[in-house]
């Protein structure tokens, strides 16, 4: 590391220390700190302004690291009329919560940057930036990816084998089909296995009579008229009319930031949202806010070493975190589509 770059890490130390009111020896003599409630919180941000997709959920600091969930969305019906000659009237909680709870699990994310690399930052003004923006901007990528394809929570876990790190947490699909099976629609009459969508001898024509039928059958009534549900796919299910890669004055889409696509036309009624690392072959029918993160308060914490031995600074970060469905209500997951033509 050169003596300009030194200088730039040191003060970048201190920074840190700053930031998260612990002493400065702390950091520099490499011992582990916990992220300030205030940081971790900035860090949250940080990752929603990352990525359009975490933007529209919710990623929301919890106290403990199991309990009920927080309620976030609507629970049901409240209107009604009581005959109070006979009956007392009877309050309704908003926020009535599904059954199961959820439990957050401790996530490390190590990384480290190369002494060649620094040098080169250090003749950026945004050095400290960039130090911070590579982890974050990767952090958030990692929990849609999770969020997506998590489906347990190992004490090992092995990247080579799991690349989507389906060993990592699990995420809010496999939530659904542990927790509200009756909301997972996989299987038609066509072929054991899968729905077939074909233009006949399928079990539907096309995808919007698959989403209109699932619809009316696994959701409830009061929630299918919702104008906030969209039907998250997965790159390579819709036909390339839905999502051109073309501009022009009649582009059917409208991208937002870098990770979401948002079409005008519609699957069963509802508006098609593509995101990065959906399964294939699947559709989610839900809100966005209906989807949550919960990290639990004071568990963000962080190691900064300087491994001369390896030519590089290497940081060991870890968070204790809950992928949440809200309201298995406003949930419907339909997988083992399988489109065939003819």
């Amino acid at each position: 590391m050169k003596t300009k770059t030194r200088l730039l890490y040191t003060t970048w130390l201190s920074r840190q220390a700053e930031l998260n009111n612990v002493d400065e020896n702390t950091v520099i003599r490499e011992k582990q700190f916990t992220v300030d409630p205030s940081v971790q919180q900035i860090l949250i941000d940080k990752q929603r302004e990352s990525s359009a997709f975490l933007g529209q959920i919710n990623i929301v600091p919890v106290d403990e690291a199991s309990g009920e969930k927080l309620g976030l969305g609507i629970a049901g019906t409240l209107a009604g009329r009581t005959d109070t000659d006979v009956k007392d009237r009877d309050t309704q909680d908003p926020t009535t919560l599904d059954a199961d709870r959820y439990e957050c699990k401790q996530t490390n994310s190590d990384t480290h940057v190369t002494y060649a690399k620094l040098d080169l930052w250090a003749k950026f003004k945004d050095f400290q930036t960039r130090l911070r923006n590579q982890v974050t901007q990767q952090q958030a990528r990692d929990r849609i990816m999770i969020g997506w394809n998590g489906l347990t929570a190992e004490k090992q876990t092995d990247r080579a084998t799991y690349s989507l790190l389906q060993d990592v947490n699990i995420g809010w699909l496999e939530q659904i089909r542990l927790n509200r099976p009756t909301h997972v629609f996989d299987e038609g009459t066509a072929e054991a296995g899968k729905i077939i969508v074909k233009p006949t001898g399928g079990d539907y024509r096309n995808l919007d009579a698959l989403v209109y039928d699932a619809i009316a059958k696994f959701m409830p009534e009061w929630v299918q008229g919702d104008t906030e549900l969209v039907c998250i796919v997965g790159a390579g299910l819709l036909h390339e009319k839905y999502f051109p890669m073309v501009d022009g004055e009649d582009k059917p889409t409208e991208k937002i930031a870098a990770d979401i696509l948002m079409s005008k036309k519609t699957l069963g009624g509802k508006q098609v949202a593509q995101v990065p690392f959906f399964p294939a072959g699947t559709i989610l029918i839900t809100r966005l806010d209906n989807l949550s993160i919960y990290e639990q308060e004071n568990t963000r914490r962080k190691t900064i070493v300087d491994n001369a031995k390896r030519n590089r600074v290497e940081t060991f970060e870890s968070v204790n975190e809950a992928y949440v469905v809200e309201n298995y209500d406003f949930a419907l997951l339909i997988e083992k589509i399988e489109v065939q033509e003819g």
